[in-house]
Order: structure tokens, then sequence, then C-alpha cells
């Protein structure tokens, strides 16, 4: 079938379907689309226009309407998730600080961008400080929730143990207490297996780039205190991790739940009983390799916490023990629990993952041994498989690899950047998401975990390819992309207005609790028959609805923000200056 050049009627009606508004600029393929945040000086710069757009574009100063670079557009092609053929723009030579419009004969003119040197210092710190606006088990303040002030809920001091749950000295309906844990999407329920991947992620931002997240402050109750910010909202997560292992045979817990999704209240408007429920094999793994993680990252504060670090090495071993113990104990739902599931049965990227994190932590060889390095996949990593995580974390600590390893790591982790470098060389959008499956529930974290990935072979080997491409992925989710939104609360000219996020839709404030980047594009629309209005389009690209009903494509996750959190600050800490 022959790509669409959209007329502007038609996106009009199709973002009125989305929940998106008027047509105004950077939307669909009449519009100019750009990364609505901005750029760092010397980073890649692309927008794309529409096929029958003028042949050149014009980059304007506001304000002045100086026009400070021109260019040509390259040739029009098919971009086949959205089914529209387009035309790109490369300004990367505009490196001067300002603030611009990019203009092209015939169409709107794009939003408004900034060129700066701190273009992703806002954008960090508010999808970190998401977490906070996310806690458990504690009132928000004003004085550090502004207008998302609220009352504390579901303080978790008196959980039951669910029948699933059982053990010797803890009989159904013994009560535990597991307080603290951020929540961990639009619901208000707690999940290990989604805290694992969440953790791991914002600790590895930190272990690489300790200098930007040192100078960093996000008005948090902690700020100020011992730990940088970033450790102290992290821990606020690992206390409550820490609580759901069982202190007799080291098992941990799945899940902190209501049995069944609260509605649309504030947190301290709930007040159903809470259950941990089934130890699982996946939930254990995933919190050894956390553990393992944190016990070293955190081993630097021992004067500041002692025996913290510890504490958590002592936890990753009894959790791994448990998990080698118990291989095949996978989650399900029991009958009368019906709140998120994160089932996995295939756990041999778990195993992976546990047994590098505790190898590079403790030095056990035996730990190596459990890793098979050799015969483990490289993949982008997602909370169902966390494969990636293994490598991300060995090549960050080479230097206490056996060379061979050291050499093996080296190889696949670059391999792996240079075929994702190549699918976004190829792309007439200039981008990785390219395949149909890759716009999965959830895609634009799938989409920011790609980056992810090519950060750490560009750390390797320095292609510039690579950190381009990862560069391409940020500003598609900031905006250069066929719908033209930002899908980042409260960041953007356009940006979502109706998460799928309680508080968002119960506090009563207009505007969404900023900093969350909503799930995006998902084909699958699971959620439509829960939905008043329809989808506009299936296609991969396009299938995304503004509205609080949409669970599968305008739902917050804390494991989508934290590869916005990760690859914005890589962005601002490795992009060369001009």
């Amino acid at each position: 079938m022959k790509p669409q050049v959209l007329s502007r009627r038609f996106c009009g009606a199709l973002l009125g379907l989305l929940g998106l508004g008027a047509l105004n600029g950077g939307v669909c393929a009449q519009g100019v689309a750009v990364n609505q945040i901005g750029y760092l000086p010397a980073a890649a710069k692309w927008a794309v226009a529409s096929a029958d757009a003028g042949d050149e574009f014009r980059v304007v100063r506001v304000g002045s309407g100086d026009v400070v670079l021109s260019g040509r557009l390259g040739a029009a092609r098919a971009w086949a998730p959205a089914d529209q053929a387009v035309r790109l723009a490369d300004f990367s030579a505009l490196t001067e600080p300002g603030e611009y419009e990019l203009r092209v004969e015939g169409m709107p003119t794009s939003p408004r961008f900034r060129v700066a040197s701190d273009a992703y210092a806002a954008l960090t710190a508010a999808s970190l400080k998401a977490f906070y606006f996310n806690r458990a088990g504690i009132p928000l303040e004003a004085r550090y929730a502004g207008r998302w002030a609220r009352p504390a809920g579901h303080p978790d001091t008196a959980v039951l143990i669910h029948a699933s749950a059982v053990s010797d000295g803890r009989p159904e309906g013994t009560r535990i207490s597991a307080p603290k844990g951020w929540y961990d999407a639009g619901d208000y329920n707690k999940y290990i297996v989604n805290s694992g991947i969440t953790v791991y992620t914002l600790l590895a931002a930190w272990e690489q780039f300790p200098a930007l997240f040192k100078a960093q402050k996000l008005d948090i109750p902690e700020s100020g205190d011992v730990l940088p910010d970033v450790l102290a909202e992290v821990l606020w997560n690992l206390d409550w991790m820490l609580a759901m292992q069982d202190p007799v045979d080291g098992g941990v817990y799945h899940k902190l739940t209501n049995k069944g999704f609260d509605g649309n209240l504030m947190p301290h408007q709930t007040h159903g009983e809470r259950y941990v429920v089934q130890k699982s094999t996946a939930a254990a793994l995933d919190f050894a390799a956390v553990m393992a993680q944190a016990s070293r990252v955190f081993k630097p504060f021992d004067g500041q916490r002692p025996g913290l670090s510890a504490r958590m090495r002592e936890a990753a071993v009894a959790a791994w023990a448990w998990a080698r113990a118990n291989p095949r104990a996978f989650f399900r739902n029991p009958p009368d629990v019906r709140t998120g599931e994160y089932g996995d049965v295939q756990l041999d990227d778990e195993f992976a993952w546990a047994a590098a994190e505790l190898f590079i932590t403790t030095g056990d060889v035996s730990y190596r041994e459990a890793m098979k390095l050799e015969t483990q996949p490289i993949r982008v990593p997602g909370w169902g498989d966390v494969a990636g995580l293994a490598w991300v974390s060995l090549a960050q600590h080479r230097d206490k690899l056996p060379k061979a390893d050291a050499e093996l790591v080296t190889r696949r982790v670059l391999g792996f950047g240079d075929e994702l470098a190549a699918s976004w060389r190829a792309s007439a959008y200039r981008l990785t998401m390219e395949a149909a499956s890759d716009f999965v529930w959830g895609s634009n974290a799938h989409a920011l975990n790609q980056a992810l990935m090519l950060i750490q072979a560009y750390r390797l080997g320095h292609d510039r390819a690579q950190l381009d491409a990862a560069q391409s992925v940020l500003d598609y989710v900031l905006g250069r992309n066929p719908l033209g939104l930002s899908y980042v609360t409260g960041f953007g000219r356009r940006s979502p207005l109706h998460p799928h996020h309680r508080p968002s839709e119960a506090d009563g404030v207009d505007a969404p609790v900023p900093g969350f980047i909503v799930g995006g594009p998902n084909p699958g629309q699971q959620d439509q028959k829960h939905c008043p209005v329809r989808y506009a389009s299936a296609l991969p690209a396009l299938s995304y609805l503004d509205h609080g009903c949409s669970y599968a494509s305008n739902e917050v996750a804390i494991n989508w923000n934290a590869p916005l959190v990760y690859v914005s600050a890589a962005l601002q800490a490795l992009t060369p200056p001009k």
C-alpha cells in the first residue's frame, strides 16, 4: 500500500479522536515535528516534515525573526509504523544557544525549542521527582509537592499474609509491616518484579554519571541530607523491598496489593485490606540482583548508613539461595487477586542477571559459573526480559572480570550497539523503532531502553552514530513523532493531559502530576472495551489515546520513567561540548 500523506483536515479529526485538541503544528504528516524541549549545542538535531513539504527549511530565532540556518530537506521516504511518507531536516549545524522555530514552506511552524548546555537538566530532575510523587505511606507536603500535595495513604504497616504466601511462622492472616515503596503505575499496588528493573536503572544512572546526580537537587524531604537525592529517593523503595523478604527462608513475596484495583480515588481515600502474595522465583532473583547492586552503591556511605550495604548483600545472597532451591515457583494471580500479575515463566535471564550482579559485588566464582556468560543473549531489556541488564553491569565493571570475559562483554555490547545504530541509519524517521513489534504496551519505555543499550556501546567505543541514535529516541518521546506530542506530562507545547494515573485523575488539579512519561502508542488497544472513546488509528505509531481510561497507551509506570531519567541524564553527561 502506498504510504499516506495525511491531509490537514484528517489530522485535525485524528487529534480530536485522540483527545489531543485542535491541529496546532508539529502533528501528523502536515506539521514539522521536533524535540519540543530542545537540544544540547553539539547534539544531532533532526526534524520531520511530510512528503509534500517544500524543499527547504529555515531555522528562525524567536524574537528577532532572524534566519540562523537554512538547508534542504531529504528525499521523501516511507515510514511503515505510521504508514506515512516523510522528509527529514538535519539542522545539527545549529549550535548557538537560544530559542528557535523551524519553518518549511506551506506547513505549520514547528513548536519552539531551545538550544542550551543544560537542555535536559529540568527534564531529568522532574522525571526523577515523579518517583517522589508516587511514594506510598507519606504525606506529600505543599513545600515539596506544590499544588499536587496530598495526605498519606497506604501505610502498609499491618499487611496480611495471603493464603498463597504462608510459611512456617507466618500463617494465613498474620500481619507484617512493609511500609514505604513506590506505587507501581496508575494503581496503588507495589510489585517486586517491576521494582527490580526500575531500581536497577536508577542505580545504574548513578553508577555511570555520579557527578551529574551529585549536583542535582530535587527538593524532596531528604534534600540536603547525607545521601545524594537520587539515592535517597531510591532508598525509599529499597527499604520496602527489604521488608518483602521472609527473614526465615530468604524468599521474596511477589507483590503487596489489594485484592482488586482501587477506583479513581486519592491514596488516603482507599481503605481496603492489603496483602503480600506468594513468594516467586522471579521476585527472588530480581530482588537478589538489585540488592547486590545496591550493596556496592551504598558501600561508600557506610559511615552515614552503618550496616546498610552489608544487610543488602546478605539479603541478596539469601534470595539467590531461595531461588536456586525453588527454580520453578512461577507466579500466577490466585483466584481472589485481580491486580497486576507480572508473571514470567522464562527465568534464564533473571538467573543470569542475578548471578552477574552477585559476581560483581562478591567476586565469588560460583556466581560467574552460574552466569553462563558465553551463551547469554543480549537484548533490549524490559521487566520480563532482563538479560540486557547483566550486560550493562558487566560492561560497567569490566575491571572486575577475567580478561577473556571483559573482551567478550566488549564485543557483544559493541555489536548490539552497531545493530541498533544500523536500524537507526536506515530508518526514514531516523529512529530505532522500526518494527511493528517495537510498539508494545509501554512502547515509549521500549524505545528508551533501546537508547540505554546504545549508550552502553557508545561508552565503550565512542562511535558517534550510537550516541546520535540514542538522541533520536529522546527526540521521539519529546515530540519528534507523528502525533507531534511530547509524551512527558508537563513538558513540551503539547503533552498528555489525562494520563491513567489515579492521583492525576482524582486530585482536582487540572494539570497532571508532572514528569511522568506515558506508555505511548500501542496497537494492541487492550483497554478499548473500557474506554468511552475509540482509538482513531490501529497503526503502530498512531495507536494512542490521551484519556484516563487508556491504561494500554496512556498509563504511567515506574519502569517507564526510570529509562527516561537514565537517557536524559546520559545525553546531558556524554554529549561533547560544541
